[in-house]
């Protein structure tokens, strides 16, 4: 039988101050790996706290707060922020601006609510601090980079965080995202997709507008390699087994008579299982080989840029989560859904180390804007916007529950 721990009771002074926290951290925003300023205020406040503190994976933290013998349990938020002009309006907007690895400057904006994850993980640590005469154990959070690109959770395992602080018999995450706020939703089995991204370079021969035929136009080429790959899933892949891909970038030429040499564009895949993944990948390559041959132009070049692992959520772990979590947000508060296509790197750390994993998602958005009958922003959007409550409660308390849940 599941022992509930009891709901956290979050003093005001607290509120308020993850309140100005969460501001804060909206308002500073920092690109993946380069989250210095973000980890250097996380490794502040937990050495405030009082926990031992570690440097992993080049911008990441983990933090450490033992508390006499019992269960390992570890706990991760991400840190990075996206190449997004923010649109929200907001006034703490973020104005600021990044360098990408190419050097490109670009906005940056917390359009995922990493900034949500980080205040909601420092107010559970908060209360786990606070709280230490009732429970016993050690507790392992772990604040990771590079979530975006699918670089931090590999660079933290590689950097032997596993070896730097104690092993968890279980790694919990979770995600804000726009559903209702004061609401979570917890998923068994396959949760999030995998997915691969690419770049494929397209060489063509350039030449003048006018004289097409002494030419190989990479941009028709490619062209009807972007056409013939939006079939891959309706005809390759079997109707009831997921599969997404998707196309979202396209670069080519500089002038409207100039036909150039080179053609980019990028490819982004996801599935729930290897077989599937396998195929439309393979099904890729084909298609931009065959091509590339049929127009007569050199194989074309293709850059794995990222990829992410499928985020597998143990079962039994899930179940007597979603029933902690029932037991004290209120069994209305809580439902079971459907694998979502998006992705994540969060299985990296409790996949190293063979260890259950469990991660959910808990609603940022008011009742107004659910009930509204507009679009809800989504995570990425220039309009995402979560609401400070009860959002950031929400996040605190579940977060906080999880933990205690495991813990003597």
């Amino acid at each position: 039988m599941t022992v509930l721990p009891a709901p956290p009771q979050i003093p005001t002074a607290l509120q308020d101050d993850l309140h100005a926290l969460y501001r804060g951290l909206h308002a500073a925003p920092e690109l993946s790996m380069q989250e210095h300023r973000t980890a250097a205020l996380i490794r502040q406040r937990m050495d405030d706290l009082g926990w031992e503190t570690h440097a992993v994976g080049g911008t990441g933290v983990a933090a450490v707060l033992r508390n006499g013998d019992g269960p390992v349990v570890a706990f991760r938020a991400d840190t990075d922020a996206l190449p997004v002009q923010e649109r929200t309006g907001l006034e703490y907007a973020s104005t600021a601006r990044g360098r990408l690895t190419d050097g490109t400057d670009v906005p940056v904006m917390h359009a995922c609510g990493h900034d949500v994850h980080v205040t909601c993980a420092i107010g559970a640590a908060t209360l786990l601090t606070s709280s230490r005469g009732s429970w016993s154990g050690t507790v392992v959070l772990l604040f990771q980079p590079g979530e975006e690109t699918s670089e931090g959770a590999e660079a933290m395992v590689a950097d032997g965080l596993w070896d730097r602080v104690p092993r968890p018999e279980v790694v919990f995450g979770q995600h804000v995202w726009p559903g209702r706020a004061g609401t979570v939703e917890v998923t068994s089995g396959a949760a999030m997709a995998m997915a691969d991204s690419w770049r494929v370079t397209v060489h063509g021969r350039g030449g003048h507008g006018s004289q097409p035929e002494a030419t190989i136009d990479p941009v028709v080429l490619a062209a009807h390699m972007v056409v013939r790959i939006q079939s891959i899933v309706s005809r390759e892949v079997h109707p009831q087994r997921a599969a997404v891909v998707t196309i979202a970038s396209f670069h080519a030429g500089l002038k409207e008579n100039i036909i150039p040499s080179v053609a980019e564009f990028t490819v982004n895949v996801r599935n729930l299982d290897l077989q599937v993944r396998d195929r439309v990948l393979a099904a890729l390559r084909r298609v931009i080989d065959a091509e590339a041959q049929a127009s007569g132009a050199p194989q074309p070049d293709v850059e794995e840029l990222y990829t992410f692992p499928l985020l597998y959520n143990d079962p039994a772990a899930t179940e007597q989560l979603a029933d902690v979590l029932a037991g004290v947000l209120g069994a209305g508060a809580v439902t079971r859904t459907d694998p979502r296509m998006g992705s994540e790197d969060f299985g990296h750390l409790p996949d190293a180390i063979g260890v259950p994993g469990v991660y959910w998602f808990f609603g940022g958005m008011p009742d107004e804007v659910v009930d509204g009958g507009d679009p809800v922003p989504s995570n990425h959007s220039p309009h995402f916007a979560p609401v400070l409550e009860p959002t950031l409660t929400t996040g605190v308390t579940a977060a906080y529950t999880a933990i205690r849940s495991r813990l003597r």
